[in-house]
């Protein structure tokens, strides 16, 4: 039989070390956040349906997120052990510059509507960490607030060639005047895909006031109470919309433009031009060969069109074909570090994030994007460790099997 006795209070007091108080609610949320998937949970939770389905949704069936996040998911990782990792350097060179991470933020649009901090919020983190931001053709901040917002982050500009070419060569005049430092041009959508969330929501931009969103409205009172009171959205590149967003970009993206418009856009842009949206290893090639100076591998988030390739699984292709002569991107699928940590192991020089940060902006605004980088940033820490490796160069394949 075990003897038992009552504890002293010279046993129990060391025991008793209650958590200090949070007294912002914001705070609080995202502390609870260990994960991205945790700040997508928050989020849902505190954004309106159609807003949340918007950023989280993809085409049709949905079919190319889930296989990218499923190989993300089967991936294996193989850790070289005994190795010193007392000290781990996450910087890397991008476009011939310093990050002090290994990703980058990517270009989202109409970001102001998931949060009214929007994407100057975004680009205050990307400074604070040492990051490059894209932002979107479809931003709902202008260029030149954006570089207001953060004059010493690194700051691309994502274009989409318009039917209205003066149009496009205009913002790309304000980007360098601005003093953005590269221009990603996004070649994935010559139509808009079937976003089907957007229009069983009956989606739109701005946000309609019908009897489905009032209803929504008296659950998400903050969010409605914050798009109401603050200035009215506004577009990087146009003035205001008031239909979907398939029907915008059907009514103002150029689906004639061919590999040759390259040279148009090399006349008009002298600073280092980035090709977004690469899915095969000869388009990688094709558009390295008309002067891009990087790609980013991706099915748009899975937002185009749907079954195409995934691109982590091309990446070690296209990096074969490409070699040194440009450098590598991925997105799509991307919910962690060890997904970044993986996709630098096959051939990327870096990653690009988008929806993890989202998630983290509906979640708490400035506060939850930081959360999400800081998120990512201890598991890529955490990752590589594990892995015996202690910089980011010293990442190669034998690192990685993918099934």
């Amino acid at each position: 039989m075990t003897d038992r006795q009552m504890p002293k209070w010279s046993e129990l007091k060391p025991l008793l070390r209650p958590k200090p108080v949070t007294v912002n609610p914001t705070e609080r949320r995202l502390d609870r956040a260990l994960t991205i998937a945790d700040l997508r949970a928050i989020a849902k939770r505190r954004t309106p349906r159609s807003v949340f389905d918007y950023t989280d949704g993809a085409a049709e069936a949905e079919i190319s997120l889930r296989r990218a996040r499923r190989l993300f998911a089967e991936m294996e990782l193989q850790p070289s052990i005994l190795r010193d990792v007392s000290a781990i350097d996450l910087g890397t060179s991008i476009l011939g510059g310093r990050s002090e991470l290994p990703f980058a933020f990517a270009p989202t649009g109409f970001t102001r509507m998931m949060n009214h901090e929007g994407e100057s919020a975004v680009v205050k983190v990307a400074e604070d960490i040492g990051i490059p931001y894209a932002l979107s053709t479809m931003g709902t901040t202008s260029i030149e607030d954006v570089a207001a917002a953060a004059p010493n982050a690194r700051k691309w500009f994502q274009l989409y060639v318009w039917k209205d070419r003066d149009a496009g060569e205009d913002l790309v005049k304000r980007s360098a005047a601005a003093g953005y430092e590269a221009l990603m041009l996004t070649v994935d959508v010559p139509v808009a895909g079937a976003r089907l969330r957007d229009v069983r929501n009956g989606f739109t931009i701005p946000p309609s006031l019908t009897v489905k969103t009032v209803l929504d409205a008296s659950m998400h009172p903050a969010w409605w109470a914050n798009l109401l009171t603050t200035r009215p959205l506004t577009f990087a590149s146009l003035s205001s919309w008031d239909g979907t967003v398939a029907e915008l970009l059907d009514k103002l993206f150029d689906p004639t433009m061919t590999i040759d418009d390259l040279n148009w856009l090399r006349s008009i842009w002298d600073g280092p031009l980035i090709v977004k949206g690469i899915q095969t290893v000869e388009d990688a090639r094709r558009v390295v060969d008309a002067g891009a100076d990087a790609v980013v591998l991706s099915n748009h988030g899975g937002r185009q069109l749907d079954r195409a390739p995934t691109p982590l699984r091309i990446l070690p292709d296209v990096r074969k074909a490409v070699g040194g002569d440009a450098e590598i991107y991925l997105d799509t699928g991307i919910m962690s570090g060890a997904d970044i940590v993986a996709a630098i192991a096959l051939g990327a020089d870096a990653c690009l994030v988008g929806r993890a940060y989202l998630y983290g902006l509906m979640a708490g605004g400035q506060r939850g994007v930081a959360r999400a980088a800081e998120i990512l940033t201890k598991e890529v820490r955490r990752t590589m460790a594990l892995l015996g490796v202690s910089t980011v160069a010293d990442l190669n394949p034998s690192h990685v099997r993918l099934p």
